[in-house]
């Protein structure tokens, strides 16, 4: 049986289209805290994250010095990772040097695949993809760190660039990307 946290999420938020920096900034820094973890814990811990991370403001996170740090691995309410917590800090300063090219936000959804999955059984859900090994490439070459492709495509399933939920599930096509039209980038992107 699922987890009544997890069950509240799929059926309320996962999947659903993400926009805003900030919103996208907590997607990006919870995939990258995720690695090696099970989502459930990081879910479980994600207000705590909140509380220690500002609101993933990215203004204030790409701020944080060596004393955040320390403050971070001190804190038993999140993953005390000191690789994954300067991550999310490199990743703040990303974030804000991507405002120059429009923004987090234009920067995924100019990459959502054209295709969107639509597997029948949990063993046909990819867990990562070409697209997903190129966004993480692209992320790479302006400044993000500790993401693959299998957190890049996790992150893409989350913030609703991809809908892979099951063919049968009451959530499939829910976020309106199933058979959306995308931009040329996007299609190139997915394609790669």
């Amino acid at each position: 049986m699922e987890h009544p946290l997890v069950r509240a999420y799929h059926d309320t938020e996962w999947g659903m289209p993400v926009h805003g920096e900030q919103a996208l900034f907590e997607r990006v820094t919870l995939e990258a805290f995720q690695g090696g973890l099970s989502w459930f814990t990081v879910l479980a811990k994600r207000d705590a994250f909140r509380t220690a991370f500002h609101g993933f403001d990215p203004e204030v996170v790409a701020e944080y010095g060596d004393a955040d740090v320390e403050r971070l691995l001190a804190d038993p309410g999140i993953v005390r990772n000191r690789r994954k917590i300067e991550a999310a800090r490199t990743n703040a300063r990303a974030t804000l040097a991507l405002r120059e090219r429009g923004g987090l936000d234009r920067f995924l959804w100019d990459r959502r695949p054209a295709r969107t999955p639509a597997p029948r059984t949990a063993a046909q859900v990819p867990t990562k993809d070409a697209g997903s090994a190129a966004l993480a490439k692209e992320l790479r070459s302006v400044g993000f760190v500790h993401l693959g492709p299998t957190s890049v495509y996790a992150l893409m399933e989350a913030v609703g660039m991809l809908d892979t939920h099951l063919a049968g599930c009451h959530r499939r096509g829910a976020s309106g990307v199933h058979g959306a039209q995308v931009s040329a980038s996007a299609t190139a992107a997915g394609s790669q």
